[in-house]
């Protein structure tokens, strides 16, 4: 059952957690995060889901399809736009994130998500004192 405790959004490296097999115990959390919560990801992150898992775990482009149907299924999914850009150019200035990563935090304040999951991002940080990032793995 979904926790209704506030929206979580997935970094693209949980989604690829959940896919790996080489790191059972992180892909274990991985799916945990997505079948527990109400959890969100945006097309950046699906962008990357399939670029790691064609790349790296030698998906074919049809299993990478059926992986991106799955994670659309079990994930409400967040359209950047135009907004979610600006605001990523002020959260990369105001808090010295890349850009990317700023656009991951812009798209989760957007969906008003309280948790931001990521791996690669600074374990509990707060931003705009709305969003904390948490490493699950930690």
């Amino acid at each position: 059952m979904k926790q209704t405790n506030g929206k979580v959004f997935l970094d693209s490296n949980i989604l690829i957690y959940s896919y790996s097999n080489s790191e059972p115990g992180k892909q274990l959390i991985a799916r945990n995060i997505i079948t527990e919560n109400n959890s969100v990801i945006s097309t950046q992150v699906l962008q990357e889901l399939t670029n790691t898992v064609t790349r790296k775990f030698q998906f074919s482009y049809p299993d990478a399809a059926n992986a991106i149907k799955e994670c659309c299924h079990n994930n409400d999914l967040h359209i950047n736009t135009e907004d979610t850009i600006v605001q990523a150019c002020r959260i990369a200035g105001q808090y010295g994130f890349s850009f990317y990563d700023s656009l991951i935090i812009s798209a989760a304040l957007e969906c008003n998500c309280i948790t931001l999951y990521s791996e690669d991002m600074q374990h509990d940080m707060h931003i705009d004192e709305r969003l904390a990032i948490i490493n699950p793995f930690l």
